[in-house]
């Protein structure tokens, strides 16, 4: 007998794992010829054949080269349709191309794309923003990344404290001080990192998601001006706040003198006003992008009057001249007509409310599957927002997170998804619903994965 034959990963058999991965590949490729023709070898004049590198991420042989989408479904050159629950990672988690905001960027094209101008959509845009966050003042940019970096640079305007905080295993898109890890309970640069000359623990606390020990000691010193997170974990196997953990760490950083920014690029799949208004948190600054302009490149960032009030004194005192914070292409016209119409007619309770039964479904839905076949597997939600992880559960913390990943596993499962018409997010495996998902997708999918569940197990 192979070693291999007597491994075993997370309940499953290496070896059955490695055949489904072999005769899944091969399904796959034999249903997309032309894509495999056209990008099998990579696309040329692409650095490492694909636009941006993390299309290179998805474990399926070659990219989907997609043709289009509309609502919930992807279709591929090919003309394989693929029931879409990965949604841009969160970029269309209100469905691909919401009809009203197709309508606004139609009638937005003909007057020009960005002139660094408002428009009357941004008069409209003010009053929704604080209506629907809570937070009186907002500023627009392109990416939730350049909204994370300029709002940690106002914290540190206003507090004068070099320091942030965040929470090992937490995602910030690519904000430089947010790249960091704890190995072996030691922080360190995150491994991977490209190119960084600098050490960025140096200005940079981390410490266990809801660790409040370790937290209350990291913000004695009072030498942080923000800590950042999302309100769960997102963006590695889903970590969910214990009880009491919020509450904790507004008293916490209150009492410090720290602020706290509350990212929900990722949990506004809780509802229309996020996580953040659902469960009543307090932060003084808010982060938001992805979603919030039904997939037209833009991001928000809010503040409270305390903060807006500190930092207007801040700049009766600096030099006059460039902050450090903006872009030339935000804040233009179309982000405006697309974000008004996200807002007013897409983001709306009503399709809160079929996002979140249809999640529910699929959380009991999968969670019946894993009993089923007796795997040491859990599936954990935050409203449209589920994964399944390879993992007992809950996790705890960020260290816990990482350990609960199963490359090869995860790989195989999400090729034989995709060869069973299902399309969940490459990274890990989280899958979204959206307001024009149906309830025969959830079925789908459920069935997809009971019928990989049960190879894997025969």
């Amino acid at each position: 007998m192979h070693s291999i034959d007597r491994i075993s990963i997370r309940g499953i058999a290496a070896a059955r794992i490695a055949e489904l991965r072999e005769t899944e590949a091969a399904a796959f490729r034999k249903a997309r010829p032309k894509s495999e023709a056209k990008v099998g070898n990579g696309m040329s004049g692409f650095l490492g054949g694909v636009p941006m590198h993390w299309m290179t991420d998805w474990p399926t042989p070659f990219p989907i080269l997609a043709d289009g989408a509309r609502g919930a479904i992807i279709t591929d050159i090919d003309g394989n349709r693929l029931d879409d629950f990965c949604l841009g990672d969160t970029g269309s988690m209100l469905g691909h191309s919401p009809p009203a905001v197709a309508r606004a960027i139609r009638r937005q094209a003909g007057r020009g794309l960005t002139y660094m101008l408002p428009s009357e959509d941004a008069l409209a845009i003010g009053p929704l923003l604080q209506q629907r966050f809570g937070l009186p003042y907002w500023q627009i940019a392109t990416t939730a990344t350049d909204a994370n970096r300029f709002a940690l640079r106002v914290a540190r305007a206003v507090t004068g404290r070099e320091k942030i905080l965040v929470f090992n295993g937490c995602y910030h898109g690519s904000v430089d001080e947010t790249m960091v890890r704890l190995i072996d309970g030691k922080p360190v640069n995150r491994p991977g990192l490209a190119g960084e000359f600098r050490d960025l623990t140096r200005a940079t606390k981390i410490v266990e998601f809801n660790d409040m020990a370790a937290l209350e000691a990291a913000l004695a010193d009072r030498d942080v001006a923000c800590v950042i997170t999302e309100p769960v974990l997102t963006n590695s196997c889903m970590v969910l706040p214990e009880p009491g953990f919020h509450d904790a760490l507004r008293r916490l950083t209150r009492a410090a003198g720290a602020l706290l920014l509350i990212d929900e690029t990722h949990t506004i799949s809780t509802g229309p006003g996020g996580y953040t208004k659902k469960y009543g948190l307090e932060p003084d600054l808010f982060v938001l992008g992805k979603p919030v302009a039904g997939g037209v490149p833009a991001s928000i960032w809010g503040m409270s009057e305390e903060v807006a009030t500190r930092y207007g004194a801040y700049n009766l005192t600096k030099e006059p001249g460039y902050s450090g914070m903006g872009t030339t292409l935000s804040a233009n016209p179309l982000q405006f007509a697309a974000m008004r119409a996200t807002l007013e007619e897409v983001m709306t309770e009503e399709a809160y409310a079929h996002m979140d039964r249809l999640a529910r479904r699929l959380d009991a839905g999968l969670s019946s599957v894993i009993d089923r076949y007796h795997l040491p597997w859990h599936v954990t939600r935050v409203g449209a927002r589920v994964e399944f992880i390879c993992a007992p559960g809950p996790l705890k913390n960020g260290g816990e997170a990482e350990k609960a990943h199963a490359p090869e596993l995860e790989g195989a499962i999400h090729v034989a998804l995709v060869n069973r018409g299902v399309l969940i997010a490459p990274f890990h495996n989280m899958m979204l619903i959206s307001p024009a998902t149906t309830a025969a997708q959830v079925s789908r999918l459920i069935a997809a994965f009971a019928a990989v569940a049960a190879r894997l197990t025969a």
